[in-house]
């Protein structure tokens, strides 16, 4: 029998593409979404790709009388995955309470909800940004967690606290939270990918709407910081490689004997790429030539971030497969097949 997974955000960038890799490893996937940030038509492509009808439930994972009613329509639930959350770093700073109410409670909610119900299993979306502006490159997982830049990423930080004190209370409870690293690319079908509401929040939606000419230009946010070209150094992670490592959790998790169990693990290519290495590696897989200003730094930034990914390597059986300019080469394909819809 399918063991059945809730995945809140399902509907979103990195949620899609987990519910389909969830789909092809013998799961069965439940979609919650209340589409604040995400497009209805995302089910359907999620539905053409997988060749199924994947279950919905529309509203809030907030609200907790909704998120009982989803359980016990669905019946025998063996996990959550929560992607339920704001996540921009610049929005969070000019809405700070929205993005503490949104990403606590939600978390809550969904914790409450499980230790009630008695459901086992749950991977949680954390971040890097956790590590702050680390002093020593790659971060581990041993890394410190710094007193964050934004609060978004101040969420992430608590959240994982949340988790982790709800596993010593003694509930039956087996969790990981990922901490990734930069999400971008698309699926190979480029029925999904990256769809963001309003001016993209993110450097790949920016760089690809810029190409397609949807945005006049592309703006660079500093390149007077302390790296070898003076912008931003990221660790960029195919969002479809990133999709399997949550697959790889629950699977791991299931073979935990432990009532209780917390770790975490970075997910990242445990390589560092800067801004301008970015658009280089896009005109080379896109064949697309971008414009682009250098503008001030935003806040909440930090230098530079890349991560070691050696953990998630061995205890998950778990790596990366594309490459940068494969993961840009398919955000293209997904902005062309958007221009075409």
């Amino acid at each position: 029998m399918k063991k059945k997974i809730i995945v809140t955000g399902g509907a979103g960038y990195i949620g899609s593409h987990t519910v389909v890799e969830l789909f092809n490893a013998g799961f069965e996937p439940v979609i919650v979404d209340n589409f604040s940030n995400a497009d209805k038509s995302v089910v359907a492509r999620i539905n053409e790709i997988t060749g199924s009808n994947i279950e919905l439930h529309e509203g809030d994972c907030c609200d907790e009388v909704f998120l009982k009613g989803v359980i016990e329509a669905e019946g025998a639930v063996d996990g959550f995955i929560h992607f339920a959350a704001y996540k921009a770093v610049g929005e969070s700073v000019k809405k700070p309470l929205d993005y503490y109410r949104n990403n606590f409670d939600s978390l809550l909610t969904v914790l409450k909800a499980m230790m009630e119900y008695s459901i086992p299993h749950f991977v949680f979306s954390s971040s890097c940004t956790v590590y702050g502006q680390a002093a020593v490159l790659p971060v581990t997982e041993e890394t410190p967690v710094q007193k964050q830049e934004s609060p978004y990423g101040n969420t992430k930080k608590v959240c994982e606290e949340m988790i982790n004190d709800a596993v010593n209370s003694g509930a039956k409870l087996k969790c990981i939270s990922l901490r990734y690293f930069n999400p971008i690319g698309a699926h190979a079908s480029a029925k999904i990918g990256e769809l963001p509401l309003g001016v993209p929040q993110n450097l790949v939606p920016f760089i690809t709407q810029a190409a397609a000419g949807i945005r006049r230009q592309l703006t660079v946010f500093g390149n007077d910081y302390d790296t070898p070209d003076g912008t931003c150094i990221r660790d960029y992670i195919h969002v479809v490689d990133l999709a399997k490592a949550h697959v790889k959790s629950l699977e791991y998790l299931g073979s935990r004997k432990a009532d209780n169990f917390y770790d975490v693990f970075n997910v990242g290519t445990g390589k560092g790429n800067s801004v301008l290495e970015v658009i280089k590696a896009f005109e080379k897989a896109s064949g697309q030539k971008l414009i682009y200003r250098i503008g001030p730094r935003r806040t909440g930034d930090i230098v530079q971030i890349y991560g070691n990914v050696n953990k998630a390597n061995k205890l998950l059986d778990w790596k990366t497969e594309m490459t940068l300019e494969d993961s840009l080469r398919d955000a293209w394909e997904w902005q062309k097949g958007l221009g075409r819809s």
